[in-house]
């Protein structure tokens, strides 16, 4: 199912950029988007990955330098029978985690400085439970190329807004500036439905792997409650159109796209995985 969700976020793009296209640029402007889109289209795909990772400055950790963490990890993969993932830490104080990749072959995790100094060790556990679970799962690679397209839709909103400041409508077009207006107005909204139509199910899915993963429900429900708390006092620098990366979410006090948040309340999360201590699982 996530495989048909990726194909039909990159058919949305591709019809996006040719009517962007068509308004900046006539003709010679759809072509022009039909081949960007082509090679945003292959790079989301065989990329989205590194571009999320670049786009945090993550850098790559061997066993040598964090080898408490490669433990951690290590367990934790054969609980879930996954391969070694590659790991990462973001340079940034609010605390935060994500996984990234197109198959469990091929994936990584990254943690923020901040999330290793504040939670303990089972804490960390529970996060990375639960982004493993996510690997497990195979959501790596819609959750990557979903922030991709967002990311790129932002970008043409951008494009239309000085678009329609300048003038730069096509020949065929500038008699109706009210068309480039309302995509000014329409392109963000994709951009956060697309990220709505990553379900916040498999949010939940993957809270109750990072419980079974780690051993306690309990770790992940306490490192939920200080990410949250934290995440709110500490700002996260980074693109909003990549919220549904993280394990929470790190804009939520920041504007519109707040009210289409990608990721369930974390009160519910921490509820339900209490509830799951409480029955033993």
């Amino acid at each position: 199912m996530n495989t048909v969700k990726t194909v039909l976020f990159l058919t949305f793009l591709t019809g996006l950029f040719i009517i962007i296209g068509d308004l900046l640029g006539g003709r010679t402007g759809m072509i022009i988007a039909l081949i960007f889109a082509g090679l945003m289209n292959f790079f989301s795909y065989f990329f989205s990955d590194k571009i999320a990772l670049a786009m945090y400055r993550a850098k790559p950790v061997s066993e040598e330098e964090a080898p408490e963490l490669y433990a951690i990890v290590r367990k934790l993969c054969e609980r879930a029978n996954l391969p070694m993932p590659r790991i990462y830490i973001i340079p940034q104080e609010a605390p935060n985690a994500f996984a990234t990749g197109r198959s469990p072959k091929h994936a990584a995790i990254a943690i923020t400085e901040g999330a290793l100094r504040l939670l303990t060790k089972e804490e960390i556990m529970g996060v990375l439970g639960h982004e493993l679970g996510h690997v497990k799962h195979r959501d790596i690679l819609i959750s990557s190329v979903a922030a991709t397209v967002a990311g790129a839709i932002m970008v043409l909103s951008d494009m239309i807004k000085w678009a329609a400041i300048f003038g730069g409508l096509s020949r065929d077009n500038e008699d109706h500036p009210i068309i480039l207006i309302a995509m000014a107005i329409v392109a963000p909204i994709a951009a956060t439905l697309i990220q709505l139509a990553i379900s916040r199910a498999r949010e939940y899915e993957a809270d109750k792997a990072g419980a079974i993963y780690s051993g306690n429900p309990l770790y992940l429900a306490s490192a939920l409650e200080k990410l949250d708390q934290y995440s709110k006092a500490i700002p996260f620098h980074g693109n909003p159109a990549t919220e549904n990366l993280f394990i929470v979410n790190p804009f939520s006090a920041r504007g519109f796209i707040n009210l289409f948040s990608t990721h369930p309340p974390i009160e519910e999360r921490i509820r339900r995985l209490r509830e799951m201590a409480q029955n033993g699982i």
